[in-house]
């Protein structure tokens, strides 16, 4: 036991201190207490099994669904119209939203559906998500409290007073108590969050210049591809069918690019795409039906349609150069990047159509920028020199490739991490259809919670809402999976020692003499305490039979001994590893453990004071 309190203590000083990564700290305790015969391989391992650490994983990537389809953007410009941009408003209001979701859906279920949402939000209020998240993983365990099925501890609490006779709890018996700390939360994390901002905003800017370079739709823009795009579509009579790019040797005769090849796929599931987005390249080959993006001019592009017998979709008006024009370029799966070339570049003084773009990196040039002017026509006639600047296309993962080429250029910015903000809007229903099925099936019990979250995820990779598997796996915040389960079988060795067992007996036998009062304060922060270490259900599970034993002992109600185990471990604010919730948010929120101290221990502390005192008269003694 001594060994275990030590390591303990030790760990949670280096959490304070915030020298070392919390990933870090935790693996190392975890180590120790196997290295010191506390735990065996198996048992300090086990936490990594435990379905709350696999639920979270899932958990990410639903988020990571909901985010990647732009359905997080949706929902929050309909939240950000009725709150408007007050900062108070909108905390209170996802305080408020965030606590009627979780009454009925797992706390950190509520939190994976809500946290791309509330990112999403802060970001069009221009504010920072810091100042949002952490009420936001608060108010999910406040939610635990206002019906019966809001959090394990209510149900433990309930068969705990079945059992000795006074009979079930009803569904929302627990209410009052969770309203008493909606409004404690809220009046108090007003002020509180403010703390979270200065630092936060630090990390940001240090963050903000590790990638340079502008967005598909910035560089779209900057380079007039707008006014010189256009849709051709091929039908039965025309002349290109079945042909390939080499053999119609379009640029030559017509002065034109062709960008992209969009077809539309055999699948009529709406699940699931419908229409393939092609980059061209000299085997493309056209088939009825498609639709060719055309770069040129409307001239040349006209003469192309009419001489091929191709159906010219748009026209020649202002409204090219529209944003809305820019919305029928499609970067999910294509993207569009700069590149610089190197003083000793192999590249500099050829011609385009002779420096091996397209057979050797797969990309094609679509315009120079050349001492401050934009050349975009007769492309394959102009020689690079050096001090230009190519905007070239081709697949993200071309992109990408081309980058490591740093002998002969120079990509400007990050492709991978451009493509990953590149939403998929065509997608958002599907999200919304996971996201309401995953809450259908939590409130209906069907499957275990666990199961109904690996459905979830796993549907939002099959449906495209998340790429693939690789971008799914990039979703996860690994720093949170790991700290979670090295802590959960840290939690195991507290129990397994006797520690927590001698801790709480200890407090309780002190006080139970002075007063139900003291006695219920003592239960309470004890609980509260040892909810920091241990998880919530554990310290239910370990003060329900204690505090029902003491009640009796004094001959008092039980009611509100069990009412404040049941509040004291869902209300635990003091440390990123005491609920799930709080560690979702941490790396999305930029929070140190520090953070978690400031703003949670004086909410859990004034929490606690607030329901002992209003407990009895809720539930008279």
């Amino acid at each position: 036991m001594i060994v275990t309190l030590v390591i303990l203590v030790i760990t949670a000083v280096l959490f304070v201190s915030g020298r070392f990564r919390t990933d870090l700290v935790a693996v190392s305790a975890l180590v120790l207490l196997v290295l010191f015969g506390v735990l065996t391989a198996s048992e300090a391992l086990s936490g990594f099994s435990n379905s709350v650490v696999i639920m979270m994983i899932g958990l990410f990537v639903v988020g990571g669904g909901i985010f990647r389809t732009g359905l997080a953007k949706m929902i929050s410009g309909k939240i950000l119209k009725f709150a408007g941009k007050s900062e108070l408003r909108l905390l209170v209001t996802i305080m408020v939203v965030t606590v009627g979701l979780g009454s009925f859906v797992s706390n950190t279920g509520t939190v994976a559906v809500m946290l791309p949402i509330v990112v999403s939000l802060a970001m069009s209020a221009n504010m920072n998500p810091a100042r949002l998240l952490m009420p936001l993983a608060f108010a999910s365990s406040i939610s635990g409290l206002m019906t019966l099925i809001g959090t394990p501890p209510n149900l433990i609490i309930s068969d705990a007073l079945e059992g000795a006779g006074y009979g079930k709890l009803g569904f929302f018996t627990v209410t009052p108590i969770g309203l008493i700390a909606l409004v404690t939360g809220i009046v108090l994390l007003v002020p509180l969050s403010k703390l979270l901002v200065r630092d936060a905003d630090g990390d940001s800017a240090k963050g903000a210049g590790a990638a340079p370079g502008r967005s598909p739709s910035q560089l779209a823009n900057r380079y007039r591809i707008a006014s010189n795009l256009y849709r051709v579509r091929a039908d039965a009579s025309s002349l290109i069918l079945d042909k390939s790019m080499s053999e119609l040797n379009i640029t030559g005769r017509y002065q034109v690019s062709i960008l992209e090849i969009r077809r539309r796929t055999s699948a009529r599931n709406p699940f699931f795409k419908t229409v393939e987005q092609q980059m061209v390249s000299s085997s493309s080959v056209v088939h009825e039906g498609d639709i060719l993006y055309v770069l040129g001019r409307f001239e040349q592009v006209e003469r192309f349609a009419r001489e091929c017998g191709l159906i010219l979709m748009d026209k020649q008006d202002t409204e090219k150069l529209d944003e809305g024009a820019l919305r029928n370029m499609m970067f999910q799966n294509i993207g569009i990047a700069e590149v610089l070339l190197t003083p000793e570049s192999k590249l500099l003084d050829r011609r385009i159509e002779h420096a091996g773009f397209r057979e050797n990196y797969h990309v094609n040039i679509l315009g120079i920028q050349r001492k401050g002017s934009y050349i975009l026509q007769n492309l394959k006639d102009e020689k690079i020199r050096f001090g230009d600047t190519l905007l070239v296309q081709g697949a993200w993962d071309d992109l990408a490739r081309l980058s490591k080429d740093q002998e002969d250029l120079v990509v400007v910015g990050q492709p991978l991490e451009e493509a990953a903000k590149v939403t998929l809007d065509h997608k958002a229903p599907v999200a919304a259809g996971i996201m309401l099925l995953m809450v259908i099936l939590m409130l209906l019990e069907i499957f275990p919670t666990v199961i109904t979250v690996m459905i979830s995820a796993i549907l939002m990779v099959v449906t495209g809402c998340v790429r693939n598997m690789e971008e799914a796996y990039k979703t996860v915040n690994w720093e949170t999976i790991v700290l979670i389960g090295s802590m959960m079988s840290v939690s195991m060795a507290i129990e397994k020692t006797g520690a927590a067992q001698l801790l709480s007996e200890g407090l309780v036998g002190s006080l139970g003499a002075i007063g139900p009062i003291a006695l219920l304060a003592g239960i309470y922060f004890a609980a509260s305490f040892l909810t920091l270490f241990i998880s919530n259900t554990a310290a239910a599970v370990l003060f329900t039979p204690i505090a029902l034993s003491a009640a009796m002992q004094i001959g008092v109600s039980p009611y509100p001994f069990l009412f404040a185990v049941a509040a004291a471990v869902s209300l635990c604010f003091a440390s990123p590893f005491s609920t799930p919730p709080n560690a979702l948010v941490m790396s999305a929120g930029r929070y140190k453990f520090n953070d978690y101290i400031k703003v949670g221990l004086p909410l859990q502390l004034v929490m606690g004071i607030v329901l002992v005192g209003l407990l009895p008269l809720l539930f008279p003694f």
